[in-house]
């Protein structure tokens, strides 16, 4: 599939050349020649095949996309029980993708998986193109979850599962089974090349992940029911040089310490140190109030007095997200640190 520069599932396109590559040799027949030749019910069905393909392809290359929807669905109509149907409504799905009708492409794509047997046409499985397009066109979650589901379940050489088991658990995440949800992330993380995919539009696919598995794992006992409990807590233990207390109400889970131009991605922003380590001797001082930039979701407290290397720490606080459990989902966590003066 892809990897850091691929796009998921390149459906439009691989429909494309799967017709393509269907053209048979080049012939000076007139197209009312081939129609003609196909009002003969005594052609064999490998040759009716060629036919079609040949007058559909040569539509497809003059952009009738009108024309082909009613040629395929009139041919498919009069002859039910034509092995290749599947493959001809494949090609009617892609002309409406083609005329932008997404909607209409997205049920004849659906119809074909539910209906048919899968076909291979030139090597290529007309139930993969379809699931793949699919995959493009669906917005419900629970079809996305078949979708996926089927795509694992069926066509494991054909797909990349690392990022299939990272899309799955997101759907299932909308769907509220948290569950499914866990066990996805966890087959994802287990994954050899879990920590370096990258996923489009997921674009911490492995830390987010590895965050829901070991905070669901954690005591959480950390977390408090207000930001207001939280800071004052904080400050609390700064003002009595509480460094144990300190310790024990970070969070245990990624907790970071960084300067501003670091991402939590990187390996050494995992804070390794005991508060211990910067708190004696040392006069720690913090602002009465917190920064100017804290949000609903995000605060950040001003402190200072740490080191002469680094003076200045802005102390990072959260709000918590994990819908999974309603006691805890909405409390807060001091999260990081990050060093120095704002940028």
């Amino acid at each position: 599939m892809f990897k850091k520069t691929r796009i998921l599932f390149l459906a439009a396109l691989s429909v494309s050349l799967l017709f393509s590559s269907c053209s048979v040799k080049k012939q000076t027949d007139t197209r009312e020649h081939l129609v003609t030749l196909l009002q003969d019910e005594t052609l064999a069905e490998e040759s009716r095949f060629s036919v079609i393909n040949q007058i559909a392809q040569n539509m497809l290359n003059s952009k009738e996309y009108h024309g082909l929807i009613v040629f395929l669905t009139n041919y498919i109509n009069s002859h039910q029980d034509d092995k290749y149907n599947s493959y001809w409504l494949l090609m009617t799905a892609y002309s409406y993708q083609k005329l932008g009708n997404e909607s209409v492409a997205e049920r004849y794509f659906e119809r074909i998986i539910k209906n048919y047997d899968d076909l291979i046409v030139k090597g290529n499985s007309v139930h993969l193109l379809c699931l793949q397009n699919l995959i493009q066109i669906s917005t419900n979650p629970q079809d996305r979850v078949d979708y996926f589901t089927r795509l694992l379940a069926e066509y494991p050489d054909d797909v990349n599962r690392t990022e299939l088991l990272v899309r799955l658990a997101v759907e299932y995440e909308k769907l509220g089974e948290w569950t499914q949800s866990l066990k996805s992330y966890s087959d994802f993380l287990e994954r050899s090349d879990a920590a370096e995919i990258q996923i489009a539009g997921i674009p911490s696919a492995y830390t987010d992940a590895k965050y829901l598995i070991d905070f669901n794992k954690s005591s959480k006992d950390w977390t408090f029911e207000t930001l207001d409990d939280l800071v004052a807590s904080v400050k609390r233990g700064i003002s009595w040089y509480d460094y144990n207390t300190l310790d024990k109400y970070r969070s245990k889970v990624n907790f970071f310490s960084m300067s501003w131009r670091q991402s939590q991605d990187m390996e050494n922003s995992i804070a390794n140190f005991s508060m211990r380590d910067f708190m004696q001797g040392n006069r720690i001082r913090y602002n009465a109030d917190l920064d100017n930039s804290t949000t609903p979701n995000e605060a950040y407290l001003r402190t200072w007095g740490w080191s002469s290397y680094v003076n200045v720490w802005y102390l990072y606080f959260r709000k918590v997200n994990f819908p999974i459990d309603p006691e805890i989902h909405g409390r807060w966590e001091w999260a990081g640190i990050y060093f120095g003066e704002k940028l």
